[in-house]
């Protein structure tokens, strides 16, 4: 039989044009993508000069149009343990894992991408690279047929010059294969895919700054240090460049040109701008993250511009003391944060920067100014929005320093770290949010790392490295157990002996025998137990301490505890974020707001994970029962004391027991026994109310409404719209108790992202357009076009009023 082809036309306008300076086009829409491995016809086609159009034969279907940011691991089935892993799938409790329990119970496997794109005639004799910012979780990048890159760590970006390979006015064809890798290559979900943007860029070939070229650091907080490095060829015997330094405002505060004379010994030098004094400068800090902007022109000896680039800062000095811990701009700012793997929850590890925002507001919004990158860096745009809005980050690197976790079984990890840590450095270190290098996690559970000393000469030997790029931060790695073994706890483990901040997870009790033993040691919770939340705050010396990340603050994916969770289930935010009753716990001593918070506990959480203890209780925040439940109640509060009433009736007042930092900020009402109505927490201090919460039994559930949180939604392609669907009786309030199957339609142009409801354990896919409620609730992801127009979004469940709103996006 005669074999047919679609031929799928990929080509597009002519990119770029020949004039600019430097030019970055996004590619990040119109791939095709295919889950698994293709046909052979298709892998032939890939691996052949592309012609102008791309033939993919009809008997592999399953080839459909994409856009960047994705993720291709979170569209998959779950995959429950089967029946060699024993266990009664159906109970929780029995802590049933399998080889895809870390992985969050999603098949390992590659999807390929497939892209053309049509490069004016006018860009022939420009310097042309592929720039992308990470391919999920190793890549190998195919140009019109020839492999032209790859990537082994996936977390990190890379660019190609393809310079000599493309063809212009006329299609070319980007393959790109992404693999996950076996599960034993992660503990956690990492996802698959295009997870992070593709670019074109296009510079002038003989005067170009080099990838990340820009250190720019603030040595006190008037003066700026910018050096830049760049390339040039030919007759040259000057470097130009133009500097100039805005504010926020976009108001000049600084604008020079600087000579230096070059060595033509050398095609690519790093150049040290005279120090720049910046008068009344405003300062970065959490409350005011203040940013300059530094745009760096390299001008060519007829004085045009070659090249130019921008990057954001901001004036602040760091400093780690013992006996006080950080400074920012030699103020103590206790870090108050947590730590989390990269997934956006619903979203997958898709690093949509909208979601990402949501995450940061959130956070900030409960008190939180600190997040650990764990174990891997985070994307760029992350880190910008951390300068953003005030967030302090520990920028970690790898987890354990072996084979298994780095480098997927394709290289060793000796072959990859110096490359992974020149990118990962270069590209960070002018982000005024990081404040610490982390190059690693837990490396002393197994002492499997390079050199046979659990970590001490790899540590020395990367900490060269990151110093060669920036010596102005303080380098860690977080520890647990933080002794040598198991068996022994009377000294700190060797590598606690050499990093310069002491970064001990979950052990905080240790860091005032160990500050006497060795006086200059700093002391930082890299990982804190939400299990133990409270205590392990209230029981640091919080004046000599650098602070504390919470594990796992907001669920997430992968290192599940067992099926049916799909992952990490002990936040106190779950994973479609939606605050738990314990997440205004943390406020209470996060924040200086005054607070009380009623919790009704309805499970025991009592499990151990790395020998840690993680279980968390159940708890809710409803008031719908069954009449004469004795219920135990808690009240979480900053305040002095607390008076608790059911239906108007005082159940009497407590004290916030202050002293005790077990019991501190949280006050146990037993056997309240439940009446309809309402109960009432008023929380005084020094006699005076400061707050109170209600929470009322409501009726039956009768209509759906919406929240939305994005008033600005840009057609930009890749902008979010977060709706949250809730059930609402006739009097408008939330019915945590409904239940029902919501389905969502979009019309416009815009389409539905991901929906959640915050079910760690639901078996429902989130890639699709309907959820269960959850707690009353359930949470649609939009992702906008790129035409601006009116969008009209839906949503329907059984039994319930539907509810429709009307959005608008705009350029």
């Amino acid at each position: 039989m005669k074999k047919k082809y679609l031929v799928i036309a990929l080509l597009c306008a002519p990119l770029l044009s020949a004039n600019a300076q430097r030019d970055t086009l996004s590619l990040n829409r119109d791939w095709m993508f295919r889950p698994g491995v293709p046909e052979p016809s298709t892998t032939l086609a890939l691996t052949t000069p592309a012609s102008t159009t791309l033939a993919l034969a009809t008997e592999d279907r399953g080839w459909r149009k994409i856009n960047i940011p994705h993720d291709f691991q979170i569209e998959q089935p779950w995959v429950s343990p089967d029946a060699s892993e024993k266990g009664d799938l159906t109970d929780i409790s029995a802590n049933i894992k399998s080889r895809l329990s870390a992985r969050g119970f999603k098949e390992m496997g590659e999807g390929w991408y497939v892209k053309a794109f049509t490069p004016s005639r006018e860009l022939k004799g420009k310097r042309l690279l592929l720039n992308f910012e990470g391919i999920m979780y190793v890549g190998d990048i195919y140009l019109n047929g020839e492999l032209v890159g790859s990537t082994d760590y996936g977390y990190l970006g890379f660019e190609i010059d393809v310079t000599d390979k493309l063809k212009f006015d006329e299609a070319n064809t980007i393959a790109v294969r992404a693999e996950t890798g076996e599960p034993r290559m992660s503990r956690w979900y990492t996802g698959g895919g295009l997870f992070r943007g593709v670019s074109l860029i296009a510079t002038d070939p003989n005067y170009y700054f080099v990838r990340h070229p820009l250190n720019i650091s603030t040595t006190d907080n008037s003066r700026v240090s910018i050096s830049a490095e760049l390339s040039t060829t030919g007759p040259v015997r000057e470097v130009k460049l133009h500097v100039a330094i805005t504010d926020s405002e976009g108001n000049a505060v600084s604008d020079s040109t600087y000579k230096f004379p070059r060595n033509r010994n050398y095609i690519t030098q790093e150049f040290q701008i005279p120090s720049i004094t910046l008068h009344n400068p405003r300062l970065w800090d959490c409350e005011h993250p203040n940013l300059y902007l530094a745009k760096i022109e390299l001008l060519r000896p007829d004085g045009s511009v070659a090249d130019a680039v921008t990057k954001h800062f901001g004036v602040r000095t760091v400093e780690f003391v013992p006996n006080r811990g950080f400074l920012l701009n030699g103020e103590k700012v206790l870090l108050k944060g947590y730590a989390n793997h990269h997934d956006l929850g619903a979203l997958g590890a898709a690093a949509y920067p909208r979601a990402i925002e949501k995450r940061i507001k959130l956070v900030k919004e409960f008190g939180m100014n600190h997040i650990r990158s764990s174990h891997n860096p985070y994307s760029e745009d992350f880190l910008d929005l951390c300068d953003k809005y005030g967030i302090l980050v520990v920028d970690e690197l790898y987890d354990k320093w072996n084979d298994q976790y780095a480098g997927a079984g394709r290289v060793r990890f000796q072959d990859l770290w110096i490359d992974d840590v020149t990118e990962w450095v270069r590209r960070d270190r002018n982000h005024p949010c990081v404040i610490m290098w982390s190059l690693g996690n837990e490396l002393q559970q197994l002492n499997n790392q390079p050199f046979n000393d659990f970590g001490v000469t790899q540590y020395k030997l990367m900490k060269t490295v990151v110093q060669r790029y920036d010596p102005t931060r303080k380098v860690t790695v977080a520890m647990h157990p933080r002794y040598r073994n198991w068996e022994t706890n009377d000294l700190p483990c060797d590598l606690a002996m050499v990093t310069d901040v002491q970064s001990y997870n979950y052990r905080y009790m240790y860091f005032p025998g160990d500050g006497q033993k060795f006086p200059w040691m700093t002391f930082y919770q890299s990982e804190a137990s939400i299990s133990a939340m409270g205590e392990n705050y209230f029981g640091m010396e919080l004046d000599k301490v650098i602070g504390l990340a919470y594990w796992g603050a907001i669920d997430y994916l992968g290192e599940s505890q067992g099926w049916p969770a799909k992952g990490w289930a002990q936040g106190v935010i779950d994973i479609s974020l939606e605050p738990k009753p314990k997440a205004f716990y943390m406020k209470s001593f996060y924040s200086n707001e005054p607070l009380v918070h009623i919790a009704v506990t309805e499970s025991r959480g009592n499990q151990m994970w790395n020998g840690v203890q993680t279980g968390n209780d159940g708890q809710s925040d409803h008031w719908n029962r069954t009449p004469g439940e004795k219920l135990e109640i808690i009240t979480y509060t900053n305040a002095e004391e607390v008076e608790l009433l059911v239906n108007g009736k005082s159940l009497g007042v407590k004290k916030n027991n202050t002293a005790d930092p077990r019991l501190r900020n949280q006050i146990l009402w037993q056997e309240v026994e439940y009446k309809a109505g309402n109960i009432l927490a008023i929380a005084r201090t020094g006699g005076r109310e400061v707050a109170r919460h209600k929470i009322e039994t409501t009726g039956k559930a009768v209509s759906l409404v919406i929240e939305s949180d994005n008033a600005d939604w840009k057609a930009d392609g890749q902008d979010l719209q977060h709706i949250r669907v809730i059930a609402v009786d006739s009097r408008g309030r939330r019915v945590k108790t409904a239940a029902g199957e919501v389905k969502c339609s979009v019309s416009g142009d815009a389409t539905i992202a991901a929906v959640g409801n915050g079910n760690i354990n639901s078996d429902e896919l989130n890639v699709t357009d309907s959820q269960m409620l959850f707690n009353g609730s359930m949470l649609a992801i939009l992702r906008a076009g790129t035409e601006a127009s009116e969008i009209m979004f839906t949503a329907t469940c059984p039994g319930l009023k539907p509810v429709s709103v009307k959005f608008t996006t705009g350029n």
